[in-house]
């Protein structure tokens, strides 16, 4: 005991008793915000916080023993003596006080209402000296009442007690002591834990526990020492105290617990914020000295030698101790910063602590404390006890602080358990786990290592961030644990990239890729796949076929899920792994166009397709190729041409290579040729490829044959020809020409013109090749003979020879031709003349009508009648209403009108003028015609003018 430490965490304040409570102070209580003091007169007074006087009222007329302020309700309970009405009753009364109602019993006082006043002592309650009184609030209203007494009863009263609505009933302690002076019940104290209701009673020869919920209550004895004073207290654990001149003992419901030796005699025994208030008399020096202990960290709070202690009690945060002679003290406890620093200042640290944590201090507070405790074992080089004080600290405390300590001091050592801690509790930044990996590889403890990373247990937690894990370990050429780490949080571009970049071990790389799924396949070989197919071209082919094709065991393993067959990648997605390496392209697009005959990527893969058979060089991008040796490891080897000049005849030698690069380039052309045609289906308008893209890399790359096959399929004729006239393929050409200018199948007739132009422009003998052209441009009458002498004129190397036998036939023709117009001019001349003649006589002689029968109905004519010129006649009867004109005639005249009004019509639609003029074969004869037929006049001013002008013959 006299190694407890004592401190001043509490100060004193003196106050006094108001005068203007006289008597005696018998009894005190306090409660919501008030001390209640019962005096020897009778009376009860009430003050505030101030110590001030509120007001005082009598209660009994005699004097008041006992009295408690309720907490859940402001009433206050009583019990003290009063009048006696008869000799046979006791004047002994309780009474129930209602703070909140007050009533004016003169001009200056007023008092609360009594709300009930109940007779303890009854016929079956017999008279006996009050020892103790106690009253627990239940559940408003109802209360409960316990009154020991010095004969060993308890007298119970439980109920609405301002509604008389009650029970009374009595416990008996102490049944083998019969005399009552030895067993007064000096100590009660309630025990309320859930559903347990209980009460200890505490008599000079024992300590007993009622179970108040069985009926009848049972008791039980917990110790047969009791005590002689009223120094009894119940702990905020529901824990009954009791203080004895050598000990204060703890009482649970199973009996005794801790005692705490502190001599002398107790006459107060408190509980306050789990503080133990002791008042304690010593005996040799006849002082009273205030105690407040702190079991939990074993120090003296605060003490104090006092006068004679009436009353002791708690309010407002506050201990109150009233003395005999009306003064009172106020013993106000210091807030934590002035406790700790005064502890700070003595460098007691370790009870700081146990002072922050005792009192439920926060977090926060006590992490401060903590730091100060580090960091002065700190500076007395502590370290390991230092870094202990810091570890407490965390999620507090900034790591940095702590963490910049240690590297200065280089206690490495101290700064890896604290940075083992910080990835324990889940705090570490990306920056302290590269720390740590960092102090283990310095420390080389690679059992160390291996626990912090493989100690996690359950997948997808990790304490520390992984990818700096992974850092830290490549830089540090810990590759097993980098790849642990990656392959167990599922960082499967990190374990390849180790594999790979680090290790060089492609084998591995590809089975590890193989166990994927096939989605995270997918995404590790567009990573990747530069890597792979520079070392393992082969099995990285398998691998993407695996994934772009319903074959190969990565499709079995994505095949449960629905969505994967539907979703597979395209291999237009893994095109750019191969840009060095055109070679292994094209056989994996081969070998996938093998399997997949309905990819919805086939126009780019095609396109690319194309583009490596077409390439000379196959550059593809124009770098080197890197090709493979029958072992399946690579060899660089050029692709370019590799040439020799030899200096004795300046000739250029092909060598083995250029050999082989040709027939690679014929082989390629080949399956070039045959992609373009398998491609564009005969039923389809569109081919399966980029048109446009495979003409310029025909053209880019000489590529003839698929350049006229293409131009053919879009119906580009002159483009063909022109391809024929480019090589100078005479019989290719005139081929291509009785193909594709046969306008009875499709063709088009104006090829022949385009070859007669070339060949007439040529510059050279081509007289063979001249006459079987004039012999198609004759039999389908595709030019007229000045168009073909002009055209042929151009050519110095030609004889009139070449085409004396093509103009006879011509001038023959157009001779007959001659012949015949000039009979049909002759015809429509008589015929002209014929009309006129009519016209004149119409207008200048008188008409004769002989008919006698009616035109219409053919009956015999008679009037009224009408007569027409054109020597019709009719009934007047029969023509109606249109007596106009002939109904004989009047349709072919309409029609002459109708056509004469289209013709008219026609005159102005000048686009079908010329439109017609292009695509007759003699474009003069269309012109005549609209002049014939007298579509075209001189007289015209619109229509006529425009096209004189506009036509271009």
């Amino acid at each position: 005991m006299y190694q407890w430490r004592k401190f001043d965490f509490f100060e004193e304040k003196k106050s006094r008793i108001p005068e203007e409570i006289e008597g005696k102070i018998e009894c005190c209580s306090s409660g919501r915000g008030k001390i209640v003091l019962g005096c020897h007169d009778g009376t009860v007074s009430l003050l505030d916080r101030g110590f001030q006087l509120l007001y005082s009222f009598p209660a009994h007329s005699s004097s008041v023993l006992y009295l408690q302020q309720l907490k859940q309700r402001n009433f206050l309970v009583t019990v003290g003596e009063d009048e006696q009405i008869s000799a046979q009753q006791s004047g002994m009364c309780l009474k129930v006080f209602d703070l909140a109602k007050m009533h004016d019993e003169g001009s200056s006082t007023s008092s609360p209402e009594c709300v009930q006043i109940l007779r303890i002592f009854t016929n079956q309650f017999r008279e006996a000296k009050i020892t103790s009184f106690l009253v627990l609030e239940e559940a408003p209203p109802i209360i409960f009442i316990a009154i020991g007494l010095d004969n060993g009863c308890i007298y119970c009263i439980q109920g609405d007690i301002a509604r008389e609505r009650i029970k009374r009933f009595k416990l008996q302690v102490d049944y083998a002591h019969s005399d009552k002076d030895q067993s007064p019940i000096n100590g009660l104290g309630f025990r309320v834990d859930g559903q347990a209701f209980q009460l200890f009673a505490v008599t000079p020869n024992s300590v007993s526990l009622f179970n108040l919920q069985t009926q009848p209550p049972r008791g039980q004895t917990l110790d047969q020492i009791g005590s002689t004073a009223s120094s009894v207290a119940m702990s905020d654990r529901s824990e009954l105290i009791i203080g004895r001149s050598e000990a204060v003992y703890f009482y649970e419901v199973d009996g005794r617990g801790p005692c705490w030796a502190f001599e002398g005699e107790k006459k107060f025994i408190g509980w306050f914020r789990g503080y133990l208030l002791c008042v304690i008399a010593d005996q040799r020096t006849g002082k009273n000295t205030f105690n407040i202990y702190d079991l939990k960290n074993h120090l003296i709070a605060y003490s104090l030698a006092v006068k004679e202690v009436s009353h002791m009690l708690c309010e407002w945060g506050n201990i109150v101790l009233i003395m005999a002679d009306k003064s009172a003290l106020f013993i106000v406890e210091k807030d934590m910063e002035s406790k700790l620093d005064m502890l700070f200042k003595k460098n007691l640290y370790s009870v700081a602590i146990n002072l922050v944590q005792s009192q439920q201090a926060d977090a926060a507070a006590t992490a401060e404390v903590l730091r100060k405790y580090g960091d002065h074992l700190y500076s007395k080089q502590n370290y390991d006890e230092a870094m202990s004080q810091y570890i407490h600290t965390i999620g507090y405390l900034e790591p940095s602080f702590v963490i910049q300590k240690f590297l200065d001091a280089q206690r490495i050592y101290n700064l890896t358990n604290y940075l083992e801690k910080l990835h324990e509790k889940g705090l570490a930044s990306k920056d302290h786990t590269t720390l740590l990996l960092n102090c283990y590889t310095k420390l080389k403890d690679v059992t160390k290592l291996n626990v912090f990373i493989k100690s996690e247990e359950q997948v997808g937690e990790h304490k520390f961030d992984v990818e700096t894990a992974i850092r830290a370990c490549r830089a540090a050429n810990y590759h097993e644990q980098a790849m642990y780490v990656a392959k167990k949080a599922g960082k499967h571009e990190w374990y390849l990239k180790i594999l790979l970049e680090d290790l060089a071990m492609y084998d591995e790389a590809l089975q590890y890729i193989n166990s994927l799924e096939p989605s995270q396949a997918g995404v590790t070989v567009k990573e990747y796949g530069k890597l792979l197919i520079e070392h393992k071209p082969r099995e990285t082919i398998e691998i993407l076929i695996s994934l772009c094709t319903e074959e190969g065991d990565l499709v079995k393993k994505g095949a449960s899920n629905s969505n994967f067959l539907t979703m597979l990648p395209s291999p237009v997605d893994f095109l750019n792994i191969f840009v060095h390496h055109p070679q292994s392209l094209m056989e994996f697009l081969e070998r996938y166009t093998n399997k997949v005959k309905d990819s919805p990527a086939q126009v780019e893969i095609h396109n690319t397709l194309l583009e490596l058979y077409l390439s000379h060089d196959l550059n593809f991008p124009s770098l080197s190729q890197n090709s493979i040796n029958e072992n399946g490891d690579l060899r660089t080897d050029q692709l370019s041409s590799t040439a020799t000049m030899s200096e004795s005849n300046g000739k250029i030698i092909l060598d083995r290579n250029d050999v082989n690069e040709e027939k690679d380039w014929q082989e390629r052309q080949r399956k070039g040729l045959l992609l373009l045609k398998s491609a564009w289906p005969s039923e389809q308008e569109q081919p399966l490829y980029d048109v446009d893209l495979a003409i310029i890399l025909c053209e880019m790359n000489a590529f003839k044959e698929g350049l006229l096959y293409l131009y053919e399929k879009l119906k580009l004729y002159k483009e063909v020809i022109a391809c024929y006239m480019q090589s100078h393929d005479h019989e290719g050409l005139i081929a291509c020409c009785k193909r594709l200018g046969d306008s009875g199948k499709g063709g088009d007739p104006s090829l022949w013109s385009d070859l007669l132009n070339y060949f007439g422009e040529l510059g050279e003998d081509c007289s063979r090749e001249v006459k079987e052209i004039l012999m198609y441009i004759e039999r389908d009458d595709i030019l007229p003979p000045i168009i073909v002498l002009q055209t042929l004129s151009r050519n110095p190397c030609l004889s009139l020879s070449v085409i004396k036998d093509y103009i006879a036939r011509k001038l023959e023709q157009e001779s007959k031709l001659i012949e015949e117009d000039r009979r049909a001019i002759e015809k429509y001349q008589d015929e002209t003349s014929t009309m006129r003649k009519e016209i004149q006589d119409l207008r200048t002689n008188a008409r004769i009508f002989q008919l006698s029968k009616c035109t219409a109905c053919t009956f015999t004519l008679d009037l009224p009648a009408v007569h027409f010129m054109c020597m019709h006649s009719f009934h007047q009867r029969c023509l109606g209403d249109n007596d106009k004109e002939c109904p004989e005639c009047a349709p072919e005249y309409r029609a002459v009108l109708e056509k004469k009004r289209n013709l008219e019509q026609n005159s102005k639609n000048q686009d079908q003028f010329f439109q017609q003029v292009r695509n007759s074969k003699n474009g003069f004869s269309v012109i005549a015609e609209y002049f014939g037929k007298g579509i075209i006049s001189k007289t015209s001013n619109g229509p006529a003018e425009t096209l004189n002008s506009s036509s271009d013959f």
